[in-house]
């Protein structure tokens, strides 16, 4: 596996792997890494902002992990974080409970966290590790056309650039924000059960 860190302007995604890997299609076929770009503010003026990205090969630690194991493995309590994550995939079940397990020991971590596309959103494992993390406090958030050519501003190494939005972008933005307040939806009717 390739976990990448520190970020310098030297080390961002190749544009080949981004268009490929973050391309929001309802079929992921042959995308089976994880991409998580990440910007991390403590709220302080001298620590600035911390960014990177992170990736795996489903074999050894996933991205998520590594996260808190490398990116943030010294949390201070009496710090803020703002934490957002722009990935390629939303996580699995595994991934999210772990997220859940992490922002429920660090009270101070506020994460929103956008995906490209839902990972396996049918599943209902999946689909309570979604739940988890918003009951953990994570705002959930499919990316709009703005959030790729972000990230591709951002995180890629774009060579100055313009990213051109494959054609169908929104429509399947608007495919996977479905998905995703539907979900949301039918939790709430659950609750009130």
């Amino acid at each position: 596996h390739n976990l990448r860190e520190p970020f310098s302007h030297s080390d961002r995604i190749d544009p080949f792997q981004f268009k490929f890997q973050f391309k929001n299609v309802e079929y992921s076929s042959g995308r089976n890494k994880t991409f998580l770009c990440y910007l991390v503010d403590k709220g302080r003026a001298d620590d600035g902002l911390m960014r990177g990205y992170l990736e795996d090969e489903h074999s050894g630690a996933h991205a998520e992990q590594a996260f808190f194991l490398q990116t943030l493995p010294d949390y201070d309590p009496a710090v803020k974080y703002t934490v957002t994550w722009y990935m390629s995939s939303s996580p699995c079940a595994a991934c999210a409970a772990k997220i859940a397990e992490a922002l429920r020991a660090r009270k101070t971590v506020k994460m929103t966290l956008f995906s490209a596309r839902l990972f396996e959103w049918e599943e209902q494992e999946i689909q309570a590790g979604l739940n988890a993390l918003s009951q953990a406090g994570c705002k959930l958030r499919m990316m709009k056309p703005m959030d790729f050519t972000y990230v591709w501003d951002t995180f890629v190494e774009n060579n100055d650039l313009t990213f051109t939005l494959w054609e169908d972008c929104q429509d399947n933005y608007e495919y996977y924000h479905e998905k995703l307040v539907c979900r949301d939806a039918h939790r709430y009717l659950q609750s009130q059960d």
